[in-house]
């Protein structure tokens, strides 16, 4: 983890969780076919930034996980702000941890350590994943829960 004590932009920094929350339960509201939902998680992990291979580290790769899952973050404690970056080699667990990262990306440390990720069951993802991508998914959320309170403790 990086600590920047810069000023930084973001282009949703002002909206909560749960309005961010709510527009990714609007846009998926809109997809009726599981099929429709699965292209636009390849197309949120396509649309990720990829990880340098110097963030590829152990420290950042998440454990538990049937694939290669890295996250990384950095703090703006001016802002009072965490932003994260998350990659895998698979193009569907790069669009769940969008979703994720799409909710939390910007936001206090405390709200982050706080969030529920209700909108993943309520449109229907949980349910439609395997177990293993279903415990991948859920090994996620706790993993960014533990990192922001673990800045919280600092």
């Amino acid at each position: 983890m990086t600590t920047d004590t810069t000023d930084s932009t973001h282009s949703e920094t002002a909206d909560n969780i749960d309005r961010r929350a709510g527009r990714i339960i609007a846009e998926f509201a809109s997809l009726d076919e599981p099929i429709a939902r699965y292209r636009r998680l390849v197309e949120l992990g396509d649309d990720l930034l990829r990880l340098p291979a110097e963030e590829r580290t152990e420290e950042n790769r998440l454990p538990g996980c049937q694939y290669a899952v890295w996250l990384a973050l950095r703090y703006d404690c001016e802002a009072d702000a965490l932003f994260f970056r998350v990659d895998s080699d698979a193009r569907i667990v790069r669009g769940l941890a969008g979703l994720i990262i799409r909710v939390i990306d910007g936001q206090s440390p405390r709200d982050i350590a706080a969030a529920e990720f209700g909108f993943l069951d309520t449109i229907g993802l949980r349910a439609q994943l395997s177990v293993q991508r279903g415990n991948g998914l859920a090994a996620l959320v706790e993993e960014v829960r533990r990192r922001a309170r673990a800045v919280l403790e600092q």
